[in-house]
């Protein structure tokens, strides 16, 4: 057999193509050795990346408390339904084919496409369109298309039912997560705030501390196939969520309530243009009690207007939709949300005579008999014409006492004219109005105050004109007065604590300085309290028992004019702490632009004031000290004699000091007015008994005692055989002034006799 030869050039070419396939295998082994030594981090992160699906762990947002720790806002359970878009598109596949083989194949199988099913179920539980979760479920690439947020509890159960019927537990999916819920909906809604969809402090309270009620988000790293199924635990990752901190605050919810019961009345009564607000802090440490504004919001649907702001929108005429409507609903919702009484500025009129009264007191150029002349009003240097007291035709001559009680402004301009201007300005500093008062809620405006003052300046300055505050650094200033001269900081929080009660962190109540003395509090607080026991300008703010420090005031709105161009816009405001013995709390009422009635602070603040403080001095354990003269009008509460001997009732009459009559000749009480239950004045109510067969009859129509002073309306409805029962102030025996403005039953109204009539007396002798 021959020998076979191989050419030398084809042994050369083998011998290159062998040498090159070598070459690339080399090649491609060092670069597979590069990527899983060299590189190993960086692809095993991309191919983590490809079969991982990474989901937070919420953490749960702090509470919000009120000092008595009552939850003021919390979190609830809520779900979010999210759907597959991938599984869908693969259960379709398997459906269709499923169909297409017939047989056993296609038995149960339904002739609904998954996504018809899907978005008609989805669409009836939830009430989000068919065409939404359509488009939703078209985006085949995504595992994670949510349908929903914030499912109740309810509708959760519902698509869990869904699930399980037709047996789509790869293509909807539900998840826990929570909503921001507020338990009390309006109560405090300026200061506590609210959050936004993503769970984010939008408003007060909940944004100053977003940080720490946010906590910390954890998370959870599991591996999933193309059809999202999970793979082995060891591509599993866990890190546990941190929950936010409970927030204590200082908030009363008692008190807070109070506060805006009453804010709501003069809102109401005094028809403000531009809503009320109101707040209360403890005099010695800051510590806000209560804060408020009128009108307000709903906490859980802060979106939605107002009905006065829905009124407005309404009549601006611009259609829904459009750009003008869309700008002035964001317009409108932002002016809902501000907190009033930090965010805005006003003139505070003649409650500043109190700081003005200070320093003049503390400087020692006036002192309490002091004597001056109101003429009604005063020429300053480098202004031709008078500047006028409230008062035109003057208070004539008075003591500094009298003046102050009777806020004459030309004695404040006279006293801070001898003061001068460097001590003015340097106490306004000190009383902190040219700094922020540091309270923890966002937006807290600055006073805008003269840059430099003339004399003109400072008599305007002096009765609180011409410069601008918020209510909450007025009231700061106030409490410096009240507690001995110190100046605190306003503030919310109280402490942070955990879930399990311990305490993170706690607020340093420190006074910033002391700006006057002792001495010359007491001597300013003993004035203001006989101006509103006597005859001052503040008797409005008295309650029986309590001795009451208070000033009015009335203040123009001197940047801002009415519909004729007049500057007839007004704010009246009240400031009143107690007891004044030894103050523990100070409050500040203040009404922008009141539209029914009176303008003045006296009237539309004052009152509210008295009842504020009648209700929550109790409350916080202050005992009532009543005078002989206030013991002598306090009320009995009356008890049910229905049953009783006649003999026996008639006794009980005796030990609490009401007169009565018996009308029937039975021997046991068969019924009798007023009822049980009820308060009568002492020595003056009178109670009827009725015996036998003998039944109350509405035989007394009863009169109209509107405007009439207290012993007028008393005579009339005594005579008529009523009772009365007096609301408002309780000292309106005291100077001159005090008429009824309301009672109840209305004039002539059928009553039977001992019913009582309710009367509120006023004074509407304040100009102030």
């Amino acid at each position: 057999m021959a020998k076979l030869t191989v050419d030398h050039r084809v042994r050369q070419r083998s011998a290159v193509v062998i040498v090159i396939f070598c070459l690339l295998f080399l090649a491609i082994a060092v670069r597979v050795l590069l990527i899983q030594v060299g590189n190993y981090e960086r692809y095993q992160g991309i191919v983590n990346d490809q079969i991982t699906r990474e989901s937070t762990i919420k953490a749960q947002r702090g509470k919000i408390l009120d000092t008595n720790m009552e939850v003021l806002a919390d979190n609830v359970t809520v779900w979010r339904v999210f759907i597959s878009p991938h599984g869908i598109a693969e259960a379709e596949k398997a459906r269709v084919e499923a169909l297409a083989k017939g047989g056993k194949a296609a038995e149960g199988v339904s002739s609904v496409p998954q996504v018809e099913l899907i978005a008609d179920g989805l669409s009836e539980i939830l009430g989000v369109s068919t065409e939404k979760i359509t488009e939703l479920a078209a985006d085949t690439k995504m595992l994670d298309k949510t349908v929903a947020r914030n499912v109740e509890e309810a509708e959760a159960e519902a698509v869990r039912a869904f699930i399980d019927a037709y047996d789509l537990q790869t293509q909807i999916y539900l998840e826990a997560t929570t909503r921001r819920n507020y338990n009390y909906d309006t109560l405090a809604a300026h200061t506590i705030g609210f959050t936004g969809t993503d769970g984010n402090g939008l408003f007060g309270l909940e944004k100053k501390y977003d940080e720490q009620l946010s906590g910390e988000d954890g998370y959870y790293i599991v591996a999933r196939d193309g059809y999202f199924r999970e793979m082995p635990f060891k591509y599993q990752s866990y890190i546990d969520a941190k929950n936010g901190a409970n927030l204590v605050t200082t908030i009363d919810l008692r008190i807070q309530y109070e506060l805006e019961r009453q804010l709501e009345a003069t809102y109401l009564e005094s028809g403000a243009a531009n809503r009320v607000c109101g707040v209360a802090m403890d005099v010695n440490t800051g510590a806000v009690l209560a804060i408020a504004t009128k009108g307000d919001f709903d906490l859980n649907d802060p979106w939605t207007l107002n009905e006065e702001s829905q009124v407005k929108l309404v009549a601006s005429g611009y259609a829904e939709g459009s750009e003008e409507y869309n700008k002035l609903l964001s317009e409108l919702r932002y002016a809902m949300w501000n907190n009033k009484v930090v965010t805005e500025l006003y003139e505070p009129g003649s409650t500043f005579k109190i700081i003005t009264s200070a320093m003049c007191l503390e400087e020692k150029v006036v002192s309490p008999s002091d004597p001056f002349y109101c003429s009604g009003g005063l020429i300053v240097e480098g202004w031709s014409k008078p500047i006028h007291c409230h008062k035109r035709t003057g208070h004539g001559h008075v003591t500094f006492t009298v003046g102050l009680q009777q806020s004459c402004n030309p004695v404040l301009m006279t006293i801070a004219q001898k003061l001068g201007i460097d001590k003015f300005t340097s106490y306004v500093s000190a009383f902190g109005y040219r700094e922020k008062t540091g309270i923890d809620l966002p937006g807290e405006a600055s006073t805008i105050f003269f840059s430099s003052m003339g004399n003109v300046d400072l008599a305007t300055a002096s009765f609180g004109q011409n410069f601008k505050v918020t209510p909450i650094a007025q009231l700061t200033a106030i409490c410096a007065v009240a507690n001995g001269g110190y100046l605190v900081t306003p503030h919310l929080m109280k402490a942070f604590v955990d879930d399990d009660g311990n305490v993170i962190e706690t607020y340093d109540a420190s006074p910033r300085r002391q700006v006057v003395s002792e001495a010359t509090c007491r001597t300013l607080i003993d004035i203001l309290e006989e101006g509103v026991s006597g005859d001052g300008g503040a008797k409005n703010a008295y309650v029986a028992g309590y001795r009451v420090a208070a000033k009015t005031g009335t203040s123009e709105k001197n940047d801002k004019f009415d519909a004729n161009g007049e500057k007839t816009l007004r704010i009246g405001s009240t400031v009143g702490f107690a007891p004044a013995e030894n103050p523990q709390i100070a409050v500040l009422i203040m009404v922008d632009e009141p539209m029914n009635g009176s303008v003045y602070g006296s009237i539309v603040a004052a009152p509210y004031v008295s009842n504020f403080l009648e209700v929550v001095l109790p409350y916080m354990g202050v005992e009532a000290r009543y005078t002989e003269e206030e013991l002598a009008k306090l009320e009995v509460n009356l008890l049910d004699y229905t049953g009783w001997l006649v003999s026996d009732a008639v006794t009980s009459m005796g030990y609490v000091g009401l007169e009565y009559e018996v009308i029937g000749d039975g021997t046991k009480v068969t019924a009798q007015i007023p009822a049980g239950g009820s308060q009568l004045a002492k020595n003056t109510g009178r109670v009827i008994f009725y015996t036998g067969t003998e039944t109350p009859a509405a035989t007394v129509n009863v009169p109209d005692v509107m405007g009439k002073s207290a012993s007028a309306a008393n005579k009339l409805l005594i005579d008529a055989g009523l009772n009365v029962r007096i609301d408002g102030t309780q000292n309106y025996q005291s100077g001159s002034g005090a008429v009824v403005v309301a009672q109840s039953p209305a004039a002539d109204t059928a009553v039977a006799p001992g019913t009582i009539v309710t009367v509120e007396f006023r004074y509407l002798d304040g100009t102030d």
